[in-house]
């Protein structure tokens, strides 16, 4: 079997190295030296960048401007944005998208994909729920007047919702079917309360007040959402993966320098036993990323549903990007707790992603329920 990656997925994380290399993470806005919301827009110069060299419009297909590429290539590049934290909603404007190409129907694509990838249009995706707990698509109610479809709920903790233009929405009908709605951010009945993430970023309460959606801009295929959610959630672990390998680089790095007794700490057994087990989380991580990954992108059957290798992922990723950055704090000393050096925004950033991830005893009951309705030969 042949684990590598193609010569266009390597291609796309060269890339990404290539723009993102001049963004410094000492730069990043630090929730620990602002009251509030670090910023009122993600970093548009970068998204811009992004565009330009055709990393919006990975997973669109060539008729629409894009490469064509698939979930894997999508999770490179994720790694190496959170690797300099980059403030840009790249994974759920490209989810969000794919999801319209994959299920949407001629007239929505014709309208949106174009532009969208071309980052002239921002999406982003309400997956949280009412509380951050409850199933997203139960937040929201959707009944059918005519040909429009009426929204009336709350979702929280929606990223990028003040830049976004639209907003892709799960919403469940009387039926007890799901559906997903692109809402305008400016559309009437829609109304925005401002959440503070853990990275001083703003997140959104999305208050939608009988919302009145056109028939076009509505998905009412088979597996959208359930889709579009095991995507978010690898995508998430790409971004776990990331921002641990460049903590325990940064950790590296330190212990090395730094000397007690007159040798660097990293010589010390409990230093290094310590950074072993770190490696041994990421490297977990990254297989059962890539086996995740690889399911979404190739709809290759399995033993079990895709869900359940996402599943797999989002239980190492939630508690190994826990356990690293905790263990760069312990071994950095107070020196990881300095607003003058960037680990303790790295460390706000990987709160948010556990916490957006979900705990990984869910994760694990869910895999249990999984295996209960598949039995392994």
């Amino acid at each position: 079997m042949d684990f590598t990656f193609t010569e266009e997925q390597q291609a796309a994380a060269e890339a990404a190295r290539g723009v993102l290399a001049g963004v410094a993470p000492d730069s990043v806005p630090s929730p620990a030296l602002t009251v509030g919301a670090v910023a009122d827009d993600f970093d548009r110069a970068l998204w811009t960048r992004l565009a330009d060299a055709d990393l919006v419009s990975l997973l669109l297909d060539p008729e629409y401007g894009g490469a064509g590429l698939d979930a894997v290539a999508l999770c490179l590049v994720l790694r190496e944005a959170a690797k300099v934290l980059a403030r840009v909603p790249l994974l759920e404007s490209s989810a969000a998208l794919a999801a319209v190409q994959a299920f949407g129907g001629e007239e929505l694509k014709a309208h949106l994909a174009a532009r969208a990838g071309r980052g002239e249009v921002v999406l982003t995706v309400a997956a949280s729920g009412r509380t951050g707990h409850d199933p997203a698509e139960l937040a929201v109610t959707a009944r059918q007047e005519g040909e429009v479809w009426v929204l009336d709920g709350v979702q929280t903790a929606v990223p990028w919702a003040y830049g976004a233009d639209f907003v892709l929405v799960p919403a469940h009908t009387a039926a007890d079917r799901t559906l997903l709605a692109l809402v305008p951010r400016a559309q009437a009945g829609v109304e925005l309360a401002e959440q503070i993430s853990t990275t001083g970023e703003r997140l959104a309460e999305l208050r939608l007040d009988a919302v009145r959606i056109a028939e076009r801009d509505v998905i009412d295929a088979d597996g959208a959402w359930e889709w579009l959610r095991d995507l978010l959630a690898t995508g998430t672990c790409a971004l776990a993966l990331g921002l641990g390998e460049r903590v325990l680089g940064m950790t590296s790095e330190y212990t090395g320098k730094r000397e007690q007794f007159g040798f660097p700490v990293a010589t010390f057994q409990a230093v290094a036993v310590q950074a072993a087990d770190r490696y041994i989380d990421l490297r977990a991580m990254e297989v059962t990323l890539w086996q995740a990954a690889w399911r979404i992108a190739s709809g290759a059957p399995g033993a079990l549903p895709a869900s359940g290798d996402v599943a797999v992922a989002k239980i190492w990723a939630s508690e190994g990007v826990r356990r690293v950055v905790q263990t760069a704090q312990h071994l950095h000393g107070g020196f990881g707790a300095d607003v003058d050096y960037p680990l303790h925004r790295y460390h706000a950033w990987a709160k948010h992603l556990e916490l957006s991830l979900g705990p990984a005893a869910a994760h694990e009951e869910m895999l249990g329920d999984l295996l209960a309705a598949h039995p392994l030969a």
